[in-house]
């Protein structure tokens, strides 16, 4: 029969409280260590950035890339280091690994799909994060590129998180100036040349008072007619990302030498037919 009273309990609680205060210090220096190489990380692109050598949305995604692993290096120490200290070998420790990641490689395809893809995406440079791109049919700012997923900010708010494999075609906005296009109608009864011009005029005025603006604006002429307006069309290039507020300044700077010029921006006129009861009855 056992003889509980031949255990050393004391050895055991002691023994346990070493392991425990040891587990708690590499935990603690794993989040000190942690914290410290991401700032060294963080300082390190933001050298970088100031030195011009990358560009900014580069060096957000290299940063956030580079943190990444750095993670998942300080996990493997740590629990590497918790095997030593129950007497486990490391050694078993990677042939267990080798052994499941052989076991579970057949389902995991997607997984190197996804690594492989988001590798050539950050090798080519096809996006960065603060990017305005288009994969599919979400639009929205790139917030993170990762070797698994990509996660894209739609312009509402929601975040999506996009694997990598998914992403086949990627249209980038973000790369060179922008245009922005303006159409306006004016009346039939308006004198075409003289719209133009006062347009025009418009349009050199906002160019004075808007830096972002980097060619034109310029009105190119008339671009089709309407039910009850001739419509222009204005088109400048601007830098990346200002082009709709661009648009908006635009709008507002014709609408008023428009107005001031005594020229009409039409609106649609809903006719309606009333029936001659007197003309119907006498039939």
């Amino acid at each position: 029969m056992f003889d509980y009273k031949s255990i050393n309990w004391e050895g055991l609680l002691v023994d346990a409280g070493l392991i425990a205060a040891q587990i708690i210090g590499i935990v603690i220096a794993f989040f000190i260590v942690r914290a410290i190489g991401n700032k060294v990380i963080s300082r390190f692109f933001g050298k970088l950035l100031k030195k011009g050598d990358v560009t900014k949305g580069r060096a957000l995604t290299l940063q956030s890339l580079s943190e990444n692993v750095f993670g998942y290096v300080l996990i493997f120490i740590l629990v590497a280091t918790i095997f030593s200290i129950f007497g486990l070998s490391v050694a078993s420790l990677i042939a267990g690994a080798g052994i499941v990641g052989l076991a579970i490689g057949f389902g995991a395809q997607g997984l190197v799909s996804d690594v492989v893809t988001g590798f050539f995406l950050l090798l080519e440079k096809q996006i960065d994060v603060n990017d305005y791109v288009t994969v599919g049919s979400i639009d929205g700012i790139v917030e993170a590129v990762g070797l698994r997923t990509t996660q894209i900010r739609s312009f509402d708010g929601t975040l999506n998180y996009i694997p990598n494999r998914d992403i086949t075609t990627v249209s980038n906005h973000s790369r060179g100036n922008m245009r922005a296009l303006v159409d306006i109608g004016v009346s039939y009864d308006a004198d075409i040349d003289k719209a133009i011009a006062v347009i025009q005029a418009a349009c050199e005025n906002v160019t004075l008072e808007n830096e972002t603006i980097v060619e034109g604006p310029d009105v190119i002429g008339v671009q089709g007619f309407g039910a009850s307006d001739v419509t222009l069309r204005i088109i400048a290039k601007a830098k990346n990302g200002e082009q709709w507020a661009v648009e908006r300044q635009l709008r507002k700077a014709i609408k008023e030498a428009l107005d001031a010029n005594g020229i009409e921006i039409p609106f649609p006129h809903q006719v309606t037919i009333h029936k001659n009861l007197e003309m119907a009855e006498q039939r």
